[in-house]
């Protein structure tokens, strides 16, 4: 077996990769946090659903609709409007306490995690626009 690249078929252009957006840290950071929050969706759900807080229907409708949305909002961190989108449900995750109490206390933990890749991320990014443009990159 030879590592050389495969021929492509005649006719056919080769595939060129379009360059990669470069993320920030803080970008990056929220995304994070909104996918494990997006997975953690699921243990509420079925506490919710096994013990009978929620119809079945309203429990895993609800899980999974939110799992979803946390998880296309992951993708917007890059704009200041996804960034308040991703604030605004942190304040729904905080909400969901009122239908199962000990989401209180999952919430906060997501919140300071939140809060957390928000601030570092953010001075990170600062740090390196800040040796870009000392080595004169930008």
């Amino acid at each position: 077996m030879t590592n050389a690249p495969r021929a492509s078929r005649p006719g056919r252009a080769p595939r060129t990769r379009t360059p990669r957006r470069d993320r920030g840290a803080q970008e990056s950071l929220l995304s994070i946090a909104l996918v494990l929050e997006a997975i953690m969706f699921f243990f509420p759900m079925l506490v919710a659903f096994g013990k009978g807080t929620l119809p079945p229907a309203v429990a895993f409708g609800g899980g999974i609709g939110a799992m979803v949305v946390l998880a296309l909002a992951s993708r917007l961190t890059g704009n200041r409007a996804g960034v308040w989108f991703g604030w605004l449900l942190q304040a729904a995750i905080l909400a969901t306490g009122f239908i199962e109490p000990f989401m209180f206390a999952v919430a906060v933990v997501f919140l300071a995690l939140w809060v957390f890749c928000f601030v570092k991320g953010g001075q990170l990014d600062r740090q390196n626009a800040a040796r870009r443009a000392a080595m004169g990159e930008d």
